[in-house]
């Protein structure tokens, strides 16, 4: 059942969802995902699926999970980054046991976007290579932009109202700018 499951997760994700379905911001979109997949993303927030690293699929699968239905389900709310460390873990740990060569451009960038994701300089400095090698140079440039934003303010600045955090004068008037957040 479980091999069943991660592949409806990738096909799902990778097949059935267009690009403007993944990244424009839709409650409709988002219910679809809680009411399909809800139960394997807490799954995963407990841990309880870390078994799914593996296969390049069924890793692909829980990284999807952690870190792109966790944004859906939980848009707006802390919870939303709740998978963030675990699937930054596993994009590393799938990254060192060369999973992306068997990745195809749009496996590899949803694989590699927890490192796009992470508010640590180190992280999204290593990353735009893998960005750049196994992605391509639209991907890259979004990767570019998010690696300096964490280069500018050492976080989102977007994910600040989110986390209780207070935001600098020079990060309120950046969100005012188009393009500002993800």
């Amino acid at each position: 059942m479980s091999a069943s499951i991660q592949e409806e997760i990738c096909h799902f994700w990778l097949e059935d969802c267009t690009s403007k379905m993944r990244f424009q911001k839709s409650p409709e979109f988002d219910r679809q995902i809680e009411t399909r997949f809800g139960v394997w993303v807490e799954r995963a927030l407990l841990g309880e699926l870390d078994s799914w690293e593996g296969g390049s699929r069924s890793t692909l699968a829980l990284v999807l999970v952690l870190d792109q239905f966790t944004r859906n389900i939980y848009r707006e709310t802390p919870r939303m980054i709740a998978g963030d460390v675990r699937a930054l873990r596993v994009s590393n740990a799938g990254v060192e046991r060369g999973l992306l060569e068997e990745f195809s451009p749009v496996e590899a960038q949803f694989f590699l976007m927890p490192m796009m994701h992470a508010e640590d300089l180190h992280v999204q400095q290593a990353s735009l290579p893998l960005f750049e090698m196994y992605c391509g140079s639209n991907v890259l440039q979004y990767a570019i932009r998010h690696r300096d934003i964490i280069q500018r303010f050492g976080r989102f600045p977007h994910r600040n109202k989110i986390l209780g955090r207070t935001s600098t004068p020079e990060e309120l008037l950046f969100l005012e700018q188009p393009g500002s957040r993800f």
